[in-house]
């Protein structure tokens, strides 16, 4: 079926030692593990089935090694909009320990003290969503779990908050599309890890 309007590939960076655990990892520069870099380039035939106009990533190092270790590090300009979900005072912790002060506590109803809220990454979103809608081509992008949900979410002209939908695996590729034409955005691939098996 043909589309009018750039389809966009999301790839969530490879495993970290906090992705792992589950402690959210917002803006500590962890990085990945030796089966992180493994994901990474098992990227690379895949996203060769694509031609891309431009590959952008977060600048943060997890997200930068998936890019360079799938083959798109030459290419790729770093943008801030893409850094992960800023989790303040919750950083470096788990959902369970969190809940142990803060009883049924979850990010997308309760949110981070001294963070981001999911109103100023769902801003975030938006400004990359309208800066891809603008791309002649496909577009690559190298991020993070919680940022990319919100990312698809805003695509869909959802809440941010949505996003909690939206479930996403290391080293999974999504595709951000339309249905017919640019006005009816679309989701065509979401969390796919074939890759990744054996």
């Amino acid at each position: 079926m043909k589309t009018q309007g750039p389809r966009v590939v999301l790839v969530r960076h490879g495993e970290t030692a906090w992705s792992r655990s589950g402690q959210h990892t917002g803006r500590t520069d962890v990085p990945l593990l030796e089966d992180g870099r493994k994901m990474a380039a098992m990227l690379s035939a895949p996203l060769r089935a694509w031609t891309f106009a431009q590959v952008w990533t977060s600048p943060l190092s997890r997200a930068f090694e998936t890019c360079a270790l799938s083959g798109y590090g030459d290419v790729a300009l770093r943008s801030d909009d893409l850094m992960e979900w800023d989790y303040g005072d919750y950083e470096g912790r788990t959902r369970a320990e969190i809940q142990v002060e803060n009883p049924g506590w979850t990010l997308w109803r309760d949110g981070v003290p001294h963070g981001e809220t999911a109103t100023q990454v769902g801003a975030r979103a938006d400004n990359v969503i309208t800066r891809a809608r603008a791309q002649t081509g496909d577009l690559l992008i190298f991020s993070h779990g919680h940022f990319l949900r919100v990312l698809a979410s805003r695509w869909l002209g959802l809440p941010p908050t949505d996003g909690r939908l939206f479930l996403l695996s290391t080293g999974s590729i999504s595709v951000l599309s339309f249905d017919g034409d640019a006005a009816q955005p679309a989701i065509a691939g979401w969390n796919d890890t074939t890759h990744l098996k054996d």
